[in-house]
């Protein structure tokens, strides 16, 4: 996703009579009646169907969602900002954004978040602070700014049919391509998926990854060498030989369901399992992690801190983290995410529907899976991105 990375000098932020996040029958009440323009990605039938059905769940507590469909978070971020230099400190147009990483970075550091409230939602004390990511966005503490909703870890998705054992490393993803040259690709960077790749494949090739947990610095260079190497290896060996990428990770499942790649990236554990039971890819897809371990992290919820409705904001990411929804999110006919939830905080009602969900056949286990590897600091992806596309960037 791409950060705005305008240089803006930002006045102090008058002070406005902002709602007590601690006080939820306040809020509550207040919410009634709002209207709340949910910026979320729109590029998926089946998550805006998802945001839809929370707007069921919203309106039956007098909130109206509107689902404001985005290709890039980063429109959200600009929207922010300008309302920001023109004085609009009320009244914003933005209310709640599905975000994270470089962008909740640069809205935190410019204190563009109505916050802290996360915290004090109720459904809150359900969430699994211990053994999941979710006070930690890209290396930078959340602080009660975000609230999570849904866990992603990388896996690829390969046809079994086709490819009966995935590569389980860069160097294998290295020699499957070029064994196979055409039957590989993965959405064209700056698109989120395809900088995730690079971020996935540098990880796995760099000699110490906590060096990732800094802010890129005077060793890019040397940091980045055999990676970089990696991709010019590659790269001629991909899908149209790296001259055309697919746009979207959509559009890259596209491609293996047509029979055109062999071998997908995926930032859903569960997105395989989603695609088969929607008919969008043959049953015999199978998704795969790496040996070294895959990337994870988890998608969050801001209220800009001009939002015109941060009562009803807050209702509606409350909703999104009941044990309905989350449940809802994790099944894998709808959306197949990773629930942010702690499975011991639940009733035993709501415990026994979880351990219910057929979670697919494509989808792995957490045993399988295998603990995520941390999201390095936000200016690796930037870096990243902007080196591969002054490199190999080809027109959109």
């Amino acid at each position: 996703m791409r950060l705005l990375t305008a240089a803006l000098t930002l006045a102090a932020l008058p002070a406005f009579a902002d709602p007590d996040p601690a006080d939820w029958d306040a809020v509550t009440a207040a919410a009634k009646g709002q209207t709340v323009y949910w910026h979320a990605w729109g590029g998926s039938t089946t998550t805006n169907d998802f945001i839809a059905w929370i707007g069921d769940r919203a309106a039956e507590q007098g909130v109206t969602l509107e689902h404001v469909k985005l290709a890039d978070t980063g429109d959200a971020v600009g929207a922010v900002l300008t309302e920001r230099q023109a004085g609009r400190d009320e009244g914003g147009s933005v209310d709640l954004i599905w975000i994270n990483g470089a962008n909740f970075a640069a809205m935190k550091e410019q204190d563009l978040l109505f916050g802290p409230w996360a915290e004090d939602l109720p459904n809150w004390s359900l969430v699994d602070v211990e053994a999941k990511t979710v006070t930690v966005d890209f290396t930078i503490p959340t602080e009660g700014y975000e609230s999570p909703w849904a866990m992603a870890q990388v896996v690829f998705i390969h046809d079994t049919a086709r490819l009966p054992d995935a590569p389980d490393s860069a160097q294998e993803i290295l020699n499957f391509a070029t064994q196979n040259p055409g039957r590989f690709t993965f959405p064209q960077p700056p698109d989120f998926l395809g900088t995730t790749f690079l971020k996935q494949m540098l990880i796995d090739l760099v000699a110490d990854p906590a060096l990732l947990q800094a802010p890129v610095g005077d060793d890019y260079d040397a940091v980045t060498a055999s990676f970089w190497a990696f991709m010019d290896a590659l790269t001629p060996v991909l899908w149209r030989e790296g001259r055309a990428y697919p746009q979207t990770g959509p559009r890259q499942l596209q491609l293996m369901n047509d029979g055109e790649i062999d071998l997908a990236i995926s930032f859903s554990p569960g997105e395989a399992s989603t695609a088969i039971a929607n008919f969008q890819l043959p049953d015999t897809v199978r998704t795969a992690v790496l040996r070294k371990g895959t990337l994870g992290n988890a998608s969050f919820l801001a209220i800009p801190y001009n939002s015109s409705a941060k009562e009803g904001a807050m209702v509606v990411a409350n909703i999104v983290l009941s044990p309905a929804a989350q449940l809802r999110a994790q099944d894998p006919s709808i959306l197949g995410y990773g629930t942010v939830l702690d499975m011991g905080k639940l009733s035993e009602a709501d415990r026994a529907a979880f351990d219910a969900l057929d979670i697919g056949p494509a989808t792995l286990s957490p045993a399988e899976l295998g603990p995520a590897q941390p999201e390095p600091h936000p200016s690796w992806a930037d870096r990243l991105s902007a080196d591969w596309v002054a490199r190999y960037g080809v027109a959109q």
